[in-house]
């Protein structure tokens, strides 16, 4: 019979590719002849046809005894082929497993061919029971005659210890003794498993620190220095005399070695090993820096990537050495390598310091304008280009890496980060940060407008040198029609106008033409933009107004009459559109400004101006008899809108000032508001009250029949005619509570009181229709439901912007005009605790945002509480609403006494007592606290 041998299977597949699958079944079924045949040669083929099978994916799990009896053949070409087929295709479940451990150990003591298979095949195949089972011959291999077999009885326990750690403590000692080996093939895979080995506990590995030192110092086999260097960054932490000891060799090795992975290797054992630090350490880490800058220069990109990863993590340490090659750092950013760039960004933004921000933000904007303008091709370029070539292909620009939208965002994002850094602790000048951000804004093109205002929000808030500036660049901002223009496009950042809608709106005392800006905060294309950016123009808008009308009242003239009319028509008119937009809030502002503006405009057209006569000796115009008269000599509706938002100033909170706040006595956090109560099923009726229910017939004691009411009742019928809650009927497994007639007269006659003082609050609406209800009836009090404000955040969208010339990018920094101080800390609410609770998360430098997440401010409300910074609010022109303190407030009400009325005819008797006593039990559990 002739048998198709490994070659002949292969040749078969190449010829028959247009139909493989047919071939390979044909071929599986000789196999399975085949693997039956007692001839052990023909066995070991079919084996290693069906092995080669395996490895195109067809499974072999079959055979898996048949390959056990070729490993156990004699000769020494078919053992191999039976343990090659057991490495590539035995699992840890293979259940044949078992019978291979006496095979093992039969091998393993066998002639040195047939240790060196066995041990190969173990440790693919090598399972927890086996190396238990298998532990005392692989730990007496250690110690063989031939190098090659101890070689691989090391490699072979390392995979025995990863299955089974049990036996770690056996071999230890003859792991060490394999550190002094005469063979160095043996000593250096004792090293390499000593190093995956020491991660698991290297204190237990700390006395193999001499005989370490010594091959560190004398062995010349680089990869294996490579190995001992990272046992020593690992053994370090846990014995620092090492460092003292491992500086002098460590040094000779950076300043001589031409192996640029031992290099690297050296530099990260300093790092992480603090071999860094002292004066000792100080010269390491210069010898250091120097030989990886020479790297940043090397035309190889491996060399630059690992240079840059290695400064990384010596910037912590030593900032000032890595400072010295910052133009260096700086360039490769610029790399057309993405992987390069990001790591000179994570380098960029570990050696920022108050000297070298405003070099390194510039440089990393430039590096966004110059990608911008010089990326995108002309419309003629690209139409000569189209017509040029025929094919789409070869007319398709090369984008370049700066292109992607992901970089961009991160460069940008990166940007954001260097300048907030330590709640803006680098930036020395916020005039040029604040234009930043702006041409920022202008030149990303990706989402970053979220947090470009969140940072312009919190700048205007602790830094109160650089408010006008702020809002003299917003208004700058604001009328710019291309950037509105493209606001509705992706990313153009709109989020920036709404920061500087708020900082106008907000700072409007700052504006030196506050009149011009109204016609922008209200032209019809603000419309188009998100609604949360509408609502906040038109907020601006009514404090710009209200500004601007208080500041002319204080220096009026008559003169002003017509253009204080001719604003509020113009605005009247704006408003609208607003009126009518889609979105509720926005509805909801521009009413309330056109209801405002409406009664403005009425009181202007009413005024009348006083002769001149009348105030040319004061401010204030007199009567006959030369006293004050009580009416201004200005229109009063120009006062009507400023004190709506000049109560309190807007300041930054402090980190911990939610954590500050001390809880009331009797407040309980963690108790439920609204007690929670499961539905409790009645207990089963007893024999004595199923009898009285079988007495119903005979009509005595109907008490019980009455439970069983219509459920589509509204009320249930208790005793003579009293009254209860539906809910309570249904819902309570306890007898029902009666209202008595004085209760029931006391609620109807708060129920009065309480819809008369209504009738007199103009905000509220009364229903004038006669109720259907039955005035027995109970009504579900109104005041009691809560009434809830939701903020939600705007949306992000973003819109392309235009690229202008970006005043921020000065070809050299210079010094701030004035010294800016930036209030870090915040003001804390009235009566914080002196020693607030830490933070749950975060790293202490922000602080809760104005806009939802840690960055911003919020109105201080605790001014009066003398803290350091805060300042206090202007007096207000209307009447403090005062509380009267001494009227007592019980937190929890008093229980209701019920009473049960005894129905006429109906017997007195025991029972009776005892139902009622249990009535009046049940009612005061349920009514204790």
């Amino acid at each position: 019979m002739w048998e198709r041998t490994l070659q002949d299977l292969i040749r078969g597949l190449r010829a028959n590719k247009k139909d493989e699958s047919k071939f390979i079944a044909q071929a599986v079924d000789e196999i399975r002849q085949e693997i039956k045949s007692k001839d052990m040669e023909i066995k070991a083929a079919a084996i290693l046809k069906l092995t080669y099978l395996h490895m195109l994916g067809y499974d072999m799990s079959w055979a898996s005894f048949h390959v056990v009896e070729v490993m156990s053949a004699p000769r020494i070409h078919l053992k191999t082929i039976g343990y090659l087929a057991a490495a590539q295709s035995f699992q840890q479940d293979t259940d044949v497993l078992m019978l291979t451990t006496n095979l093992l150990k039969k091998d393993l003591g066998s002639k040195p061919e047939d240790v060196a298979v066995a041990l190969n095949g173990l440790s693919h195949i090598v399972t927890p029971e086996l190396a238990r089972d298998l532990a005392p011959e692989l730990i007496a291999m250690l110690n063989h005659s031939r190098p090659h077999i101890r070689k691989r009885s090391v490699l072979a326990l390392y995979k025995a210890i990863i299955r089974y750690p049990d036996i770690l403590p056996q071999c230890m000692n003859r792991l060490r003794d394999k550190l002094d080996d005469s063979d160095d093939g043996v000593v250096a895979a004792t090293v390499n498993v000593l190093c995956e080995l020491v991660h698991r506990n290297p204190r237990d590995y700390l006395p193999l620190a001499p005989q370490l030192f010594h091959l560190l110092t004398t062995s010349s086999n680089n990869w294996m220095l490579i190995k001992i260097i990272k046992l020593f960054g690992t053994l370090t932490p846990y014995e620092p005399r090492l460092v003292k000891k491992l500086q002098p060799p460590i040094t000779d090795l950076i300043s001589t070695t031409s192996a640029i992975s031992l290099l690297y290797e050296c530099v990260r054992t300093c790092i992480i090993g603090g071999m860094l630090q002292g004066y000792s350490g100080s010269t390491l880490a210069r010898t250091c820096v120097t030989k990886l800058a020479g790297f940043l220069q090397d035309r190889d990109q491996n060399l630059k990537y690992i240079a840059l990863l290695a400064m990384v993590k010596i910037v912590p340490t030593h900032p000032e050495l890595v400072a010295e090659y910052q133009d260096m750092i700086l360039s490769s950013v610029n790399d057309e390598d993405i992987s390069i760039r990001m790591r000179a960004l994570d380098l960029v933004s570990a050696m920022v310091s108050r000297h070298n921000l405003q070099a390194i933000i510039q440089h990393l904007l430039s590096h966004l304008v110059k990608t911008d303008s010089s990326a995108l091709p002309s419309a003629s370029q690209t139409l000569s280009q189209l017509t040029a070539s025929p094919s789409p292909a070869a007319a398709k620009p090369a984008v370049s890496p700066s292109q992607s939208p992901a970089y961009r965002l991160t460069l940008a994002q990166r940007i954001l980060a260097l300048g907030s850094q330590d709640v803006y602790d680098n930036v020395t000048d916020f005039e040029w940060y604040i234009s930043v951000l702006v041409d920022l804004a202008y030149v990303a093109r990706v989402n970053i407008g979220a947090e470009i205002r969140e940072q312009l929000v919190d700048i205007v808030g602790r830094v109160r040198g650089a408010r006008r500036y702020a809002v003299q660049y917003m208004v700058k901002l604001l009328t710019d029609d291309s950037f509105l223009l493209n606001a509705s496009e992706e990313g153009g950042c709109p989020e920036v106008l709404w920061a500087a809608a708020w900082i106008c709106g907000e700072y409007c005392s700052e504006l030196a033409e506050p009149q011009k800006l109204l016609s922008y905060l209200l032209q019809q294309r603000v419309t188009a933009l998100s609604p949360d950016v509408a609502a906040v123009y038109l907020q601006a808008a009514m404090k710009v107004f209200g500004a601007w009308t208080a500041e002319l009242a204080e220096r009026w003239d008559d003169d002003d009459l017509p253009r204080v009319q001719g604003t509020v028509d113009d605005t009247v008119e704006r408003l609208s559109s607003f009126v009518a937009h889609p979105d509720i809030e926005v509805q909801e502002r521009a009413a309330e400004m056109l209801q405002l503006f409406t009664f403005i405009r009425a009181d202007l057209s009413t005024y009348k101006p006083k002769p001149r006569s009348d105030f040319l000796h004061g401010e204030s115009s007199t009567n006959g008899f030369g006293e004050p008269s009580p009416e201004p000599r200005f229109p009063k509706s120009l006062y009507l809108i400023k004190p709506l938002f000049s109560a309190y100033e807007m300041n930054a909170v402090a980190l911990t000032a939610q954590a500050s706040v001390p809880v009331p006595d009797g407040l309980d956090l963690d108790a439920w508001i609204v007690p929670w109560h499961e539905e409790s099923t009645p207990p089963p009726a007893s024999e004595a009250e199923v009898g009285e229910g079988r007495k119903t017939k005979k009509g005595k004691k109907k008490d019980v029949g009455k439970q069983k009411r219509s459920k589509g009742k509204a009320r249930a019928d208790i005793g003579d005619g009293d009254v209860v809650d539906e809910d309570r009927a249904r819902g309570s497994a306890s007898p029902t509570t009666i209202e008595t007639a004085e209760e029931r007269a006391e609620r109807e006659r708060r129920r009065l009181e309480r819809l008369e003082r209504l009738r007199d609050d103009p905000y509220y609406l009364m229903d004038d229709r006669p109720s259907s209800t039955p005035v027995g009836v109970h009504v579900a009090d109104v005041e009691s439901i809560p009434v809830v404000k939701l903020d939600d955040l705007p949306p992000l969208s973003q819109a392309i912007a235009p690229t202008p010339r970006l005043p921020s990018l000065r070809s050299s920094p210079a010094p701030p005009a004035q010294t800016f101080v930036i209030d870090k800390t915040g003001e804390m609410p009235l009566g914080a605790l002196s020693q607030p609770p830490p933070p749950r998360s975060g790293t202490g430098t922000r602080s809760p945002s104005l806009l939802g997440n840690g960055n911003g401010l919020t109105a201080a409300g605790a001014v009066a509480s003398g803290i350091p910074g805060v300042a206090m609010p202007p007096p207000s022109r209307f009447t403090p609403y005062d509380l009267d303190a001494d009227e007592p407030r019980p937190g929890t009400p008093q229980p209701i006494k019920v009473t049960r009325a005894r129905k006429k005819g109906s017997s007195g008797g025991k029972k009776e007592k005892k139902r009622t006593a249990k009535l009046d039990s049940t009612t005061a559990q349920a009514a204790a606290p």
